[in-house]
């Protein structure tokens, strides 16, 4: 079965263009000029993948993208005029896979969808082969693979899909010590140059959430998880 892909995108050329290279690639192609309308859509169509620009009339590209991600895992690519790091960042932040600056080559975009899920089916493939147990436990932490939920000292706790991602590589690994670089890789993939920042940003907006979280700074380093209940650094 095709996977399927909306573009969201206000431009049309870019739209015609980035579709004729993904249906080529033998992808089914939605294309929608506002946010707005491409969530309502999504509600009878179910994209595999989503393609967001960001400066998108009405409701904007980040904001979309914080409510996929409040419903679903799929993978989502940010494609961009805004080239600042800390844009970058707030799309990372709100659980985008990759962020594309324009302009860019089509082709670089259609290697990256195609990363993207070969990524996600290999992860869903090793979610299946490696974890026993769908469910860990540290103190007050718990964290459900099967349904992706956090439990903090009994309360369920909203988390971002990358946030997720930080806490369930750190509570199946205790008392590892995780380079950020390693990090970055684990959770935003191979291909990912951004900055190690997005890495200590996760950290800090977990810490937030989590008060008290045993997830501690290796000076210099990275991160890692503690077994111990003493808080963290």
């Amino acid at each position: 079965m095709k996977h399927k892909i909306f573009i969201v995108e206000d431009d049309p050329n870019i739209r015609d263009i980035v579709s004729a290279y993904l249906r080529k690639e033998g992808y089914d192609i939605s294309m929608v000029d506002n946010a707005e309308a491409a969530w309502e859509k999504a509600r009878n169509e179910s994209p595999d993948m989503w393609i967001l620009d960001i400066m998108l009339p009405g409701m904007d590209g980040f904001e979309l993208c914080k409510k996929i991600r409040q419903e679903s895992e799929v993978p989502i690519i940010i494609i961009s005029a805004k080239d600042e790091e800390v844009d970058k960042i707030l799309g990372l932040e709100l659980g985008s896979d990759d962020y594309l600056t324009k302009p860019f080559s089509p082709r670089e975009l259609v290697a990256r969808v195609k990363r993207l899920f070969k990524r996600a089916d290999m992860t869903a493939s090793s979610t299946q082969e490696q974890n026993t147990t769908s469910e860990v436990q540290l103190g007050e932490l718990v964290v459900n693979t099967e349904d992706r939920r956090v439990f903090w000292q009994e309360e369920e706790i909203e988390v971002t899909s990358k946030e997720f991602d930080m806490l369930n590589i750190l509570i199946r690994n205790q008392n590892r010590a995780f380079a950020r670089d390693e990090l970055l890789k684990l959770i935003w993939g191979e291909d990912y140059f951004g900055s190690d920042r997005a890495v200590d940003d996760l950290v800090k907006r977990l810490r937030k959430k989590l008060d008290g979280l045993p997830v501690e700074t290796v000076w210099g380093y990275g991160y890692r998880m503690r077994k111990s209940s003493e808080e963290a650094e």
